[in-house]
């Protein structure tokens, strides 16, 4: 299995300064700030980052559970909110609540949340979380 890279440098004091992150493939980069990450700024952050990386791994593994179930899947699409919080006066993600639709031929409703749950819990990402983040799903077969 690879190990994947990325990076980020910060110039500058906290509430002033700026950032940038790149993947080491050139497949995103871009800017952040205190204000992207704590104040609502328009831009990124690295929770938002995280909420990328767990939509896609969990859709990823959704997919491959449902198609080792000998029912592929024609889409599955998920939204992943990713949580900052302050807690004991310092910021932690919190939760992370994944929204996944599914549109997967020759299953009902409850086999489409058995088989969400079952990626929740394994999905890569997921793993990496538990135990640290509250992790919720809401799935929904279309």
């Amino acid at each position: 299995m690879p190990t994947s890279n990325a990076s980020a440098a910060w110039e500058g004091k906290l509430k002033d300064g700026k950032g940038t992150f790149k993947a080491e493939s050139g497949a995103f980069s871009g800017p952040f700030s205190f204000g992207t990450r704590f104040g609502g700024s328009k831009g990124t952050n690295p929770e938002e980052l995280i909420a990328a990386a767990h939509a896609a791994c969990f859709s990823m593994a959704l997919s491959a559970s449902l198609e080792k179930a000998g029912t592929p899947v024609t889409r599955v699409e998920t939204r992943a909110s990713c949580t900052l919080e302050m807690v004991d006066g310092a910021p932690r993600i919190t939760r992370i609540e994944l929204s996944t639709r599914g549109k997967v031929p020759g299953i009902d409703q409850a086999a489409f949340e058995k088989a969400a749950e079952s990626a929740k819990q394994n999905c890569p990402v997921s793993k990496a979380l538990q135990g640290n983040v509250d992790l919720k799903l809401e799935a929904k077969l279309v």
